[in-house]
């Protein structure tokens, strides 16, 4: 294995988070639902080693193989934002797991009106952990970010003000991007199971019914999670032009033109 410098980035992005290609495979790598089963205290001796890293501090002898798994880890458990750890049943890396239970469930247990109010329930009070979850964690919780804006920055992290419009955008992407996840799972799914359960083996097993639904509906989730992620950028962009009036004359007198674009975490 071979050992890495001291001046080694691991916040460098191993892809180019430009491209659609390269947020995929972003993804795909702290989405994995393995990284769910991993013990808290690995995740904790992640988090230290990434932190190290950031010091300038690689540990003698590390593996460049090591430190990104420690940053996979890291990236999959903690808040991009706040550096706190995750609850597990919000995290992305959750999301297959979770999500194919919960929607094998509503789409098999459909045919009573409880039924159907007990799954709703349970859908939407996961989403909404979720969304707690993954949100910007860099502006403090409000009756929704709308009204009072989200923190911005420019491209070295420097605060910058308070932004509605960088709000909407980012809320925007969200939710196209949750639909973008569930919407195969709910709209070919049960397309594919009203044509198996035409077949006599499918009407001989019932009971297996709903568990195949499960797994394929985590079939989809599986791919569709992190394509759906990466629809778009997770540190999303603003032009200075496209921000309110005051806060653009106000970072115009500090910085003149210096800062074509502001920057913020749209959450997942």
């Amino acid at each position: 294995m071979a050992t890495v410098s001291l001046s080694f980035n691991i916040d460098s992005p191993r892809w180019d988070q430009s491209t659609f290609v390269g947020r995929l495979k972003h993804f795909l790598n702290i989405t994995d639902p393995r990284t769910v089963l991993v013990p808290e205290e690995e995740l904790d001796q992640a988090k230290a080693l990434v932190e190290s890293c950031r010091a300038g501090l690689v540990p003698p002898g590390s593996s460049q193989e090591q430190l990104l798994y420690a940053k996979k880890l890291y990236d999959s458990a903690f808040h991009p934002d706040s550096g706190e750890k995750m609850n597990f049943i919000g995290r992305m890396s959750f999301q297959v797991p979770g999500g194919m239970a919960i929607t094998g469930c509503m789409l098999q247990f459909y045919r009573t009106v409880p039924a159907v109010v007990f799954w709703q329930w349970v859908n939407q009070s996961f989403n909404a952990f979720v969304n707690y979850t993954n949100r910007n964690a860099a502006s403090p919780i409000s009756l929704r970010e709308i009204i009072n804006g989200i923190t911005v920055t420019d491209e070295n992290n420097n605060e910058l003000g308070r932004s509605r419009r960088a709000a909407v955008k980012g809320i925007a992407q969200v939710v196209l991007s949750r639909i973008t996840m569930a919407a195969p799972g709910m709209i070919i799914l049960p397309v594919i199971m009203e044509r198996l359960e035409k077949f006599t083996f499918m009407q001989r097993i019932r009971v297996l019914h709903a568990p195949l639904q499960v797994l394929l509906c985590g079939g989809f989730l599986l791919f569709m999670v992190p394509a759906a992620c990466a629809l778009f950028p997770q540190r999303c962009s603003l032009a200075l032009a496209d921000l309110e009036v005051e806060l653009r004359d106000s970072i115009m007198a500090k910085h003149g033109d210096k800062v074509p674009y502001v920057y913020f975490n749209k959450g997942l």
